[in-house]
């Protein structure tokens, strides 16, 4: 019988909601369509690096992006202080991130994409994107001063994310392996599998 987990689970210097163990994930564009990237009140949260790094690439991505999008660009910048006080990037009409564009992607019609990964993937730009949109639906906060928080962020927006993920069978941890690595290390995430298969002999999962 699989014992009742514990809630928060630390790994390092990173404490983690449980569900990102034990819930399964993996996004289904064909359905949502990027939805995540449009939706919502407020842009991705970014680090002052990184609104450096995107900066950088302006020159690049500028063909892609919308006249609206340029215009809050030359207005505010390519980030701003929400209400929260966090530093996120720009949006229009207060929903679309500035850097999306539509498209069609494999098949999929109408598809929302990010103009900085497009260009990152084209080979022309050494930055992808923010490391809180690959590592989405996790969201990370700082705890403290040593400490970081990671929580599975539930939206209704990704019902089919969830369901494809149920059908493989593909916890969010694993899901996000590569954006994971990217934030914390190949060490770190060495420790957290470390951690699930300890949780596994122990019978918490």
């Amino acid at each position: 019988m699989v014992k009742q987990l514990p809630p928060i689970i630390q790994v390092g210097d990173v404490l983690l909601s449980s569900e990102i163990l034990t819930e399964k994930f993996c996004c289904d564009l064909s359905v949502c369509k990027g939805a995540c990237c449009v939706e919502g009140d407020a842009g991705a949260p970014v680090t002052l690096d990184e609104i450096a790094e995107i900066e950088d690439c302006l020159d690049e991505v500028w063909g892609d992006l919308s006249a609206s999008a340029q215009a809050v660009i030359d207005k505010q910048g390519v980030a701003y202080t929400d209400q929260e006080g966090d530093l996120v990037t720009s949006i229009v009409r207060g929903k679309d991130c500035v850097f999306t564009f539509y498209d069609d992607l494999e098949g999929i019609h109408d598809c929302c994409l990010c103009a900085l990964e497009k260009a990152y993937r084209k080979g022309t730009t050494r930055f992808c994107k923010p490391v809180s949109c690959a590592l989405y639906p996790i969201r990370a906060k700082k705890i403290g001063e040593d400490l970081i928080g990671l929580n599975y962020n539930r939206w209704t927006v990704c019902k089919a994310a969830i369901e494809k993920g149920e059908a493989l069978n593909l916890p969010l941890y694993q899901f996000l392996k590569d954006p994971l690595i990217r934030r914390f290390g190949e060490d770190w995430y060495h420790d957290l599998l470390e951690m699930v298969e300890e949780l596994k002999r122990q019978e918490y999962l």
